[in-house]
Order: C-alpha cells, then sequence, then structure tokens
C-alpha cells in the first residue's frame, strides 16, 4: 500500500506518515497511534532503511508548522500565506512543509494543535497573543511574522522594514521635484501605517519638505486590513487634501488598500494625476494595482521573501531549539519606479 492511502485512511498527511516511519518521537502520540493502526491493519511493513533501493535523501522529514492569525475568524482573504509558501516551495527543495492553519478570534485563546504539541513549531500573525499564551507556548518554536507586535514582544521576529519605506518614499518625491507633500490614509493607528507615517514624516523634515497629514480616523481595533474603507472616508480625504493650502503635489499612502476609491474622489473633485498630484505607494499588491486608472511608484515589501524567511527562520529554531538570544529579521522594500515623465509642479 502506498503511503498517500495510509494517510488518506489514517486522515494526516503523506508527510506525517513519512515521520512516523522515519522519526516517530517527532509525531505527536494520537498521530502516531492512529497511523501505527492503519499499518497494521493493511499489514504494511516498511523496508529498513539500509535495505531500501536508491540513494538515501539527505533532506530533513517534512517540518509541519502552522500558521495561527490572532484576532482572525476563517476568512478568505488570509489565505495569501498559503498562496506564497505554495511559491516559496516550488523554487526550493531544501525543506518541505506540511503547513496548518488555526484562527482565533480573540488572543486569550491557544488552539488545540499548539497546547498539545501537534505541530513542530508556529508561525504567529495578527494581534500579538496573551502573555498568558506566550507562555503555554513555552519551548514551541515560534516566530512573529509580519508588524503588529509590540515594542516589548520577546520573541524571534520577522517584519518588512517600515523605516525604510517612508523614508524612501519621501526621497523619491523630493528626488521627483516636489517640495510641498503630504502623507494620505486611513487606519493611522494601524502600527505599520503609524511606523510609516512616523519615518516619512521625520525624513521629509530631514529634507527641508512642506508636511500635512491627511488622515482619517484611528481604529484602534483593528487586527487586518482586510476590508477597503467606505467610499465617504476617501471624499472626506480627497476634500481635506483640496482644501489645503498651498496643495500638496507630491503624496504618499502608505498602504494600497483603499486607493482605488481615493483616486476616484480625487477625480470627483476635478484633481487629475500627474498633473495635479503624483503619488508613491507603500505597498504593491498585483491584483490592487493593475486595476487602478493610472500606475503610480510603488514600494513592494517583497513578500515572497518575508514569506521564505520567516519558514526558513522557523526551521532553524526547530532544529536548534537550545539557541539562545533574540533574532530580528527586516526585510526592505524594493522601489518600483513611476513611467510617467517628470512632474513639472
Amino acid at each position: 500500500m502506498l503511503i498517500a492511502e495510509i494517510a488518506q485512511k489514517a486522515k494526516v498527511s503523506p508527510a506525517t506518515v513519512s515521520r512516523v516511519i522515519n522519526q516517530p518521537h517527532l509525531v505527536a502520540p494520537d498521530r502516531l497511534a492512529r497511523v501505527q493502526a492503519v499499518m497494521a491493519a493493511v499489514n504494511y511493513a516498511p523496508t529498513p532503511l539500509h535495505r531500501r533501493r536508491g540513494p538515501k535523501s539527505r533532506l530533513a522529514a517534512p517540518k509541519e508548522i502552522a500558521v495561527w492569525f490572532v484576532g482572525a475568524r476563517k476568512n478568505p482573504s488570509l489565505n495569501w500565506f498559503q498562496d506564497q509558501l505554495l511559491q516559496v516551495q516550488s523554487t526550493s527543495e531544501r525543506q518541505k512543509i506540511d503547513l496548518s492553519v488555526l484562527y482565533t478570534e480573540s488572543p486569550d485563546e491557544l488552539p488545540r494543535a499548539l497546547a498539545e504539541r501537534l505541530v513542530d513549531g508556529v508561525v504567529i500573525q495578527g494581534m500579538e497573543p496573551s502573555p498568558a499564551c506566550m507562555q503555554k507556548l513555552a519551548d514551541l518554536p515560534h516566530v512573529w511574522f509580519m508588524t503588529r507586535r509590540s515594542a516589548g514582544y520577546p520573541g524571534d521576529y520577522v517584519e518588512p522594514d517600515n523605516e525604510s519605506n517612508g523614508r524612501m518614499a519621501a526621497d523619491y518625491l523630493q528626488r521627483r521635484g516636489h517640495k510641498n507633500v503630504a502623507i494620505i490614509s486611513t487606519d493611522p493607528s494601524y502600527s505599520a501605517i503609524a511606523w510609516r507615517v512616523r519615518a516619512f514624516a521625520e525624513r521629509a523634515q530631514e529634507l527641508g519638505l512642506t508636511l500635512h497629514h491627511i488622515l482619517g480616523k484611528a481604529k484602534p481595533g483593528t487586527s487586518y486590513l482586510t476590508h477597503s474603507p467606505t467610499h465617504e472616508e476617501s471624499d472626506q480625504l480627497a476634500r481635506r487634501l483640496h482644501q489645503t493650502t498651498p496643495r500638496p503635489t507630491g503624496l504618499y499612502i502608505p498602504v494600497d488598500h483603499f486607493c482605488g476609491s481615493f483616486f476616484r474622489a480625487m477625480r470627483q473633485a476635478g484633481l487629475k494625476a500627474e498633473r495635479d498630484y503624483e503619488v508613491i505607494l507603500g505597498n504593491y499588491n498585483p491584483v490592487i494595482y493593475h486595476n487602478l486608472d493610472h500606475l503610480p511608484a510603488a514600494l513592494d515589501i517583497n513578500l515572497p521573501t518575508l514569506v521564505r524567511k520567516v519558514v526558513d527562520h522557523l526551521v532553524w529554531r526547530c532544529e536548534n531549539p537550545q539557541a539562545t538570544g533574540r533574532i530580528g529579521i527586516s526585510v526592505s522594500p524594493s522601489l518600483i519606479a513611476t513611467s510617467a515623465a517628470r512632474p513639472t509642479f
């Protein structure tokens, strides 16, 4: 019987069956018993390693890792991690990953798979788990991913370089000849936005630019930027920009989830891109970007690289459980320059 058939009968992944055969000490007791029961029922006996034909693989056994979306209900919009991981794995055979996705609406709730150590390690994303949950994680390898950790978060992390994002945006607008600039955004309390706004403002001051903050209302309970703001919010931001004197010509939009509605509001206010203003986005989502009415400059946070880094680092933590010290990894954005001619504002 093939390993895939045993996996199907035992309701586990083929990677788990492989681990039962080769590294049973790494398998959770309930899964181990389930797989061994199926193997016994079908009289399956794996060939001893020294008698197997062909070259012996030097690759590590597949790692079972979880991605824990803290403060989130199950939502198709959060499938981006699996999508990115598939792309990463297709380009590298060094490490196979068996991925599961966990959701908890509260940071006080620890998923059963983590409490019972049914995975080798976990990537944490979203809200920061409560101190009680972090204490329960204890020796389970874990790495924080993306931005919303607090300054006092004690563990390893992998995140975009939000400070570079804001500073690069200010440098870009200054090089393009803008002297009067503005930051435009909803959700200013969202941590990535707050960090980018602060860095942009500091760099704009260093460059001697006139700066305006045109920001929406703070939404402190926001865990994910999964919903675009209402058209009314974009209308308000466009009106405030239109009424600002002197009106800024260089605009930094730290995230892109609302820029389509904002550009529509700007047109309705009588302002035309590349004539009355120029934009640089602090994020690049191809689905959003290529549906805009024009293609502004953007800063790509390099999500595939971030996913590869967090998975590689979690695997390292799994393989080096005694390593001490806190490790933080940040990934700098890449500039996607506009094809528009240099403006003459």
